[in-house]
């Protein structure tokens, strides 16, 4: 089995400051790295045997299946129904990968917690 590549500091560094939220933690994963609110796994960064890097991260099942629709950099994982994943690359957005992680906080944390934290609003 190729070896999985260790995820750089800068872009370990670039999701941490996307998950600055109450009660989130960051630990090693069994590969990679993973953000998690209590004992729910908010956000996981690993890299694959293809030698390139992806996150995964919660979202409402609907959102999953036109994120699975829509394809690449987007793709379906294997687990859960409300698991989602993308390819980090060049050209993500990172506006859109905060909003994606700050949903995916407010889905996995306690109520509480996910009403302390500012979500982005419809423009308009």
């Amino acid at each position: 089995m190729p070896d999985r590549p260790d995820v750089p500091p800068e872009l370990v560094d670039r999701l941490r400051g996307l998950l600055r939220f109450p009660e989130c933690a960051e630990e090693d994963a069994w590969t990679g790295v993973r953000w998690r609110v209590r004992r729910a796994t908010v956000a996981h960064v690993f890299g694959g045997e293809d030698q390139l890097f992806r996150v995964t991260f919660r979202a409402d099942p609907q959102e999953v299946q036109a994120f699975e629709h829509l394809g690449g950099p987007y793709f379906r994982t294997g687990w859960g129904s409300n698991v989602v994943g993308v390819l980090l690359d060049a050209r993500t957005d990172w506006d859109e990968m905060a909003e994606l992680l700050t949903d995916s906080y407010c889905i996995q944390a306690p109520q509480v917690l996910a009403d302390a934290v500012a979500r982005p609003g419809p423009a308009g």
